[in-house]
């Protein structure tokens, strides 16, 4: 049978750790890569059984890739802490990689925000492409919003990988602090035009699209407030890139 290695990065994900290390048990190597956490992660991770790797940050992509250079399996398998392996998955996973019909596997992923499994707001089921032949793919080099390149055809799982980013709404807003920062910063270095008025206009529409165009209002109370976050998280990123460029000139 190919070997698996299943890789994942962190910084300070003890909360998280133990359970998607877990999860992975069905692999033939685990790897956790980790930029500098000060709660306990690597403890844990050792304790589990994972091989660990320290490397400092350089972006979502660069630190995926360094993990990536670690795995010594047929087949990667990249999650992220907050994220766990069904054993219904693992049984389709072990299937996919013994037939070897694709080089790569979309997975549909089911989140949860404050505690409900999101079914829409575009968050169903936003499929990932997280199992491919090791020879076959890299990522993306992008600091945030990185993505799986893959040589080849890519192919369709249905068991679900289930995500559990935001337990709380403080976690929402941590997050949309982070990631507009990031996100900020890669406008901010590029050519992209931003005015005052764009992370207004971009904000508003990612509310509609999120809440209306995605139906977000069928996920009750949750689909309001994550539609609100998106859209905070798309107008301080805009507003944060424009800052930037104002301190530049």
């Amino acid at each position: 049978m190919p070997r698996l290695s299943a890789i994942i990065i962190t910084k300070n994900e003890a909360a998280n750790i133990s359970d998607c290390l877990d999860s992975l048990a069905f692999c033939d190597e685990r790897i956790v890569v980790d930029a500098g956490s000060s709660d306990g992660t690597l403890l844990i991770a050792r304790e589990k059984g994972a091989r660990v790797a320290a490397h400092s940050w350089k972006g979502f992509g660069p630190q995926k890739n360094y993990a990536l250079s670690l795995a010594q399996g047929d087949w990667v398998l990249s999650i992220d802490a907050d994220e766990r392996v069904t054993p219904q998955l693992a049984e389709a996973i072990k299937t996919a990689i013994v037939s070897g019909t694709a080089n790569g596997y979309d997975i549909p992923r089911r989140s949860s925000f404050c505690g409900r499994m999101m079914r829409h707001s575009g968050w169903f089921p936003d499929r990932v492409l997280r199992l491919f032949r090791r020879d076959k793919g890299r990522f993306s080099d992008d600091i945030v919003h990185e993505r799986v390149i893959c040589d080849g055809t890519v192919a369709r799982l249905k068991e679900p990988l289930l995500h559990y980013p935001v337990a709380r709404l403080e976690d929402a807003i941590r997050r949309m602090d982070n990631y507009s920062t990031l996100g900020a910063e890669r406008i901010a270095a590029s050519d992209k035009p931003v005015w005052f008025f764009t992370g207004i206009a971009r904000g508003a529409f990612t509310f509609l699209r999120i809440y209306v165009l995605r139906l977000g209002f069928l996920d009750g109370s949750a689909g309001f407030l994550l539609a609100v976050a998106n859209a905070e998280g798309t107008y301080y990123r805009y507003m944060k890139a424009w800052l930037a460029r104002q301190r530049r000139e």
